[in-house]
């Protein structure tokens, strides 16, 4: 019987006892196959290199002789620095110590020395990070040395000695995952040499390597995840097959106010299509900003209703729950359908009677915020869930929501636009559908960046939209002023525009206000009293009043790309042609990329995509929430090719019949087991 490395605790390695092992837990590692698979995120390289060959601001070791005496100044009582002449390949270069000077007796001259530091090509200067004299004992010369996270008092040293120690006791028991036919197909490192290479590389190629077979592992079993339970719940008769009245549901669509974009159209019909099922729809609707999702979701419950059913609509805030109450009533009041608001904000009486309505089935649609997932909301006969930006949302208040039916049907909407390829292979469990086309008559915002310096001309422009009687929102990034950013604050802000428009009434709105102050402000807002709107971010999601045309954003370098955009498009929702006026530090680089994708497009996919580039998938949704896998060596964006692989592999695998009975695929059938897809459970 082979030893589960997982079960066995982390204090079986040689030196880790006491304060050692707590400081390792607060890491979440609490077992022996947790420590070796904590991996570095990246190596030191300590051979020696060439000074002639090092470009300006490189991370180098060198070996040199001592030419000089040690140059000290000191700073305070402990601050110092200390300068020192070396003789490297024939050139002089001064070396640099920060707060080093107690090695002063020990540098003499004629004395070989290697040094490791970021290196100055112009002053010919070498920052020393690292020192040590040739052939001592605990040299790193030449090696490559893993960098780990570590947090308290852990060093680097430390958790080195201890991975080499936990490698040399239990590198020869690590099992492995992977069938022989991909390791076969992909020339694959077996697990446990993989695993070793990682944590002791001999040199970057190896670590590279190992890297690599550990990456597609780690991509290939979430796929795996996500294809079976694809293929056991397409194939399993557990959710609610609606008897659809498709010539209701046509008639709904031709007395909306609208005419349907084509893309509405066919999503539309896609859903359709999933509720008619017997297994329960998974299914992820994207769109941009104001690409209509909110009528596609609505005629989806209307469809469920007129079936029989109840329909759930959970959205993040009060003010979007409000928002989406309004919508549906006017779009299903001539139907007969009974919607109800479900938030914090009612009273015990009020709540009481509506969950009592709920449970009667008295209501055929609530909408509703996390109030909604509370033990004791209760259905009669909930057949659809709709959740709006998705990403708000953590996977367990999903699932909450999900088992308040017999397997309802799912659909999830995002107005964070993910590069469809990407969403399809993250999101593997679910369908995707995407809405790119704009309703027609929508006018393309124009956007500007500008400098703080063009202020007296963006003030003027806020009184002129004003004037026309057009409203404007002004986002801020804080709510008071801090001395730890120098950003535009939205108190101050508030105060400065009351004192240039007095005869216009200027709003605040903060996440520090009680929902009924929000609301009551937002209300203002949406009924035109009043006309401008200092605002945080709180103000991003899905609010929707028609006569706002303009958007200034306060030190927009500091927003991330997506955030602007969705910031963006809370205008633009009118007749009138609308603005974004972007106000930003031109020295920010970062923040300069941002402006510039904004001012260049629209498009919210475009958007996304130079987002994920200039961020990372784990800064692009913001949230470990987001139901997006959290990855231990994987990148969402570097290793895409590697996912689509994976994905590739593990839905071939599950489609064969030996998968599910030979002895090779054993670990993997054992795999799906511990994450309960073998059991029933749906996946989240």
């Amino acid at each position: 019987m082979t030893l589960d490395l997982y079960a066995l605790p982390v204090t079986h390695v040689s030196g880790v006892k006491g304060k050692k092992a707590e400081e390792l837990l607060a890491l979440g590692i609490s077992s022996v196959g947790q420590l070796l698979d904590y991996y570095p995120f990246r190596y030191e390289d300590y051979t020696l290199r060439d000074l002639t060959q090092a470009k300006d601001g490189d991370r180098i070791t060198v070996q040199g002789t001592i030419a000089g005496v040690p140059q000290v100044q000191m700073y305070g009582r402990t601050k110092s620095r200390m300068l020192l002449k070396i003789v490297v390949d024939n050139l002089f270069v001064t070396a640099v110590w920060f707060n080093r000077h107690f090695l002063k007796d020990k540098l003499t001259a004629g004395t070989d020395i290697i040094l490791t530091g970021k290196w100055d090509q112009k002053r010919l200067h070498l920052t020393v990070s690292e020192s040590e004299f040739p052939g001592a004992r605990t040299s790193q010369t030449g090696t490559l040395q893993p960098v780990y996270s570590v947090s308290g008092s852990m060093t680097q040293k430390w958790l080195r000695q201890v991975m080499k120690q936990a490698v040399l006791q239990f590198g020869e028991m690590i099992p492995e995952v992977l069938p022989a036919l991909l390791l076969r197909k992909y020339d694959m490192l077996p697990r446990k040499q993989a695993i070793v290479l990682l944590h002791l590389p001999g040199n970057m190629e190896q670590g590279q390597r190992a890297r690599k077979r550990m990456v597609y592992e780690e991509l290939f079993l979430f796929q795996l995840k996500m294809q079976a339970y694809r293929a056991l719940n397409h194939s399993r008769a557990d959710g609610v097959a609606h008897p659809l009245d498709l010539p209701g549901v046509r008639a709904f669509v031709r007395s909306l106010p609208f005419t349907l974009t084509e893309s509405q159209k066919n999503v539309l019909a896609e859903i359709l299509q999933d509720l008619q099922q017997p297994h329960s729809m998974n299914r992820l609707l994207q769109g941009d900003v104001g690409a209509g999702k909110t009528v596609v979701a609505a005629a989806a419950l209307f469809a469920v209703v007129k079936a029989g059913y109840q329909g759930a609509l959970m959205v993040p805030t009060e003010i979007l729950a409000e928002q989406h109450k309004r919508s549906l009533d006017r779009l299903f009041e001539p139907y007969g359908i009974q919607t109800a608001l479900l938030t914090g904000s009612l009273t015990d009486r009020q709540r009481r009677d509506l969950l009592a309505s709920l449970q009667m089935g008295m209501i055929d649609v609530v909408v509703g915020t996390h109030a909604l997932i509370q033990e004791d909301v209760f259905f009669r006969r909930l057949g659809l869930v709709v959740t709006d930006e998705q990403h708000r949302f953590g996977v367990q208040q999903r699932s909450i929501l999900r088992h308040k039916g017999m397997n309802p049907d799912i659909m999830t909407m995002t107005a964070t636009p993910i590069p469809r390829t990407l969403a399809i292979t993250a999101f593997g469990d679910m369908d995707v559908s995407t809405l790119r086309e704009l309703p027609k008559g929508r006018k393309p915002i124009k956007t500007y960046a500008v400098t703080h310096s063009m202020m007296e001309r963006v003030m003027g422009f806020i009184g002129r939209e004003v004037a026309e009687g057009r409203q404007a929102y002004v986002i801020c990034p804080l709510i008071e002023e801090s001395e730890k950013l120098d950003v535009q604050n939205a108190i101050d802000v508030h105060a400065q525009l009351q004192h240039a428009f007095p005869q216009y009434k200027v709003g605040l709105l903060h996440g520090r206000m009680t929902p009924a102050e929000k609301d009551d402000t937002m209300r203002e807002f949406s009924e035109g009293r009043v006309h401008v709107l200092v605002s945080t971010t709180v103000i991003e999601v899905g609010v929707d009043v028609p006569n706002a045309t303009l958007m200034i954003i306060y030190d927009a370098d500091r927003f991330g790309l997506s955030q602007l955009h969705q910031l963006r498009g809370r205008v633009g929702r009118g007749e009138h042609q609308s603005y974004c006026v972007l106000i930003a530090d031109p020295k920010n680089e970062v923040g300069k990329e941002r402006l510039k994708a904004m001012t260049d497009t629209n498009d919210g996919f475009e958007i996304a995509r130079r987002d994920l580039e200039l961020r990372g998938p784990g800064d692009f949704f913001g949230t470990k929430q987001s139901g997006l896998p959290e990855f231990r060596l994987a990148d969402m964006v570097t290793d895409f090719e590697t996912m689509e692989q994976a994905r590739d592999d593990a839905a071939e695998l599950v489609r064969r019949s030996d998968f599910w009975t030979e002895a090779a695929f054993d670990s993997l059938r054992e795999y799906l087991r511990r994450e309960h897809i073998l059991s029933g459970d749906l996946l989240d």
